[in-house]
């Protein structure tokens, strides 16, 4: 159900982003650093975090190296929701996450914490933004994510 307030038929509107409105740029960005490291320490004990649009994982695939020789590789990998692909009509290889790797929600509580933000806050803040993103796929604009 979480999922489902992604799936736009509009666009997004200015009120539907309070907390955003209200949150300077550098905030947002101390917020989405804590979710960053919060996803990172997660990756790193083999958990995946599903972030509503998707899901973070570990992956293991298979990487050729100099003459044909294929290496099994773990890789980190941002895997968009299947729902989402169909509604917004993305293409994108299908990737699987492994039944072993048990996936988890972000705990807001844990983020704010470590980011000295009132949990609300970073829950609505990552909300809005993940609203954003959906409104940016659902207007076929360019979208750009970075995570270190």
């Amino acid at each position: 159900a979480k999922m489902q307030k992604y799936l736009l038929y509009n666009a997004v509107e200015p009120e539907e982003l309070p907390t955003l409105r209200e949150l300077s740029t550098m905030e947002i960005c101390k917020i989405w650093s804590g979710m960053s490291r919060y996803i990172y320490r997660q990756l790193l004990q083999k958990t995946a975090v599903e972030i509503g649009v998707g899901t973070f994982a570990v992956v293991p695939v298979h990487a050729t190296v100099g003459e044909g020789k294929v290496l099994p590789v773990e890789r980190p990998m941002f895997i968009l929701s299947k729902p989402l692909k169909m509604f917004y009509n993305l293409e994108s290889d299908e990737t699987k996450i492994p039944d072993e790797i048990p996936v988890v929600q972000p705990d807001f509580e844990e983020i704010a914490a470590e980011t000295h933000f009132r949990h609300e806050i970073v829950e609505h803040c990552v909300q809005e933004t993940l609203l954003c993103f959906a409104g940016a796929l659902r207007d076929n604009k360019e979208v750009e994510f970075s995570f270190r």
